[in-house]
């Protein structure tokens, strides 16, 4: 068996999952979210418990039971509790505000770069240039801060630019660190 997805998930309180034509359906507090099923391997829902069993234990086979196992796994976490991304801008003069649906870069270009939010998404920007995304699904999240994050990305001399707020920058030295 695959060590993550024999493991059972559970649902938690106030969080309603079913099975409808080989698609799983996730709805909870925080939004919903639905996950494609992987033919051949069967989903089982009974007493509080999701379990994903599979049919043969070839190596591609024990993937796929590991992945869906932890889609779905994803899928009842965001419904219930949510994921969250940091970013942070790092430069002078740089800086963002949301106004409606969509963010408004100030990144050093001679022109406003224009972010639009995509629905299911909730961003935040506080006093201090930190970006806060978050939503019920971690795919849409994590792509959501990529796009963001490649408006500009950290530069490897001076370290400007938007980058994860727990990615760490090695600087090159530069010209002057060459010749000393």
């Amino acid at each position: 068996m695959s060590r993550v997805g024999k493991n059972p998930i559970a649902i938690p309180k106030g969080t309603k999952v079913a099975i409808e034509n080989d698609t799983f359906l996730a709805e909870g507090p925080k939004g919903k979210v639905s996950q494609n099923l992987i033919e051949g391997f069967p989903v089982e829902i009974e007493d509080g418990w999701i379990t994903v069993k599979r049919m043969g234990d070839s190596g591609p086979e024990r993937s796929k039971h590991g992945l869906l196992r932890a889609l779905l796994a994803n899928a009842v976490a965001g419904v219930s509790e949510g994921f969250v991304k940091k970013l942070n801008i790092v430069g002078v003069g740089y800086r963002a505000e949301v106004q409606g649906k969509e963010i408004k870069f100030a990144l050093g270009y001679s022109h406003p770069v224009i972010f639009a939010i995509p629905e299911g998404i909730a961003v935040e920007i506080d006093k201090k240039n930190q970006i806060t995304v978050s939503g019920c699904s971690r795919q849409q999240v994590g792509q959501v801060a990529a796009e963001i994050r490649s408006l500009r990305r950290p530069d490897a001399y001076k370290g400007k630019g938007i980058r994860y707020s727990d990615e760490v920058i090695r600087l090159k030295a530069g010209k002057a660190g060459a010749a000393g």
